[in-house]
């Protein structure tokens, strides 16, 4: 049976709190520019989306990429 391993998102200087609200909204922006810059699917995204997706509650992912295909995503993408 093969070992599952958690991890998280490393620390970042930019969000010394505890509230990691920002870096969840970072970490998600960083992804999707990631993707618009090295395609779809670029194994250089995937710690990007590892971390969004540690941090970041699952309906706030959903509600950002609705969005997002909306065309109402109130970040800098």
């Amino acid at each position: 049976m093969a070992e599952i391993e958690l991890k998280t998102a490393p620390a970042d200087f930019r969000f010394p709190t505890t509230n990691q609200t920002r870096h969840c909204f970072t970490r998600y922006i960083e992804f999707h520019r990631c993707t618009a810059a090295k395609g779809e699917g670029s194994s250089d995204c995937d710690k990007f989306a590892r971390y969004y997706r540690s941090l970041c509650p699952g309906e706030w992912i959903e509600k950002w990429n609705e969005q997002r295909e909306n065309g109402t995503f109130p970040g800098p993408l």
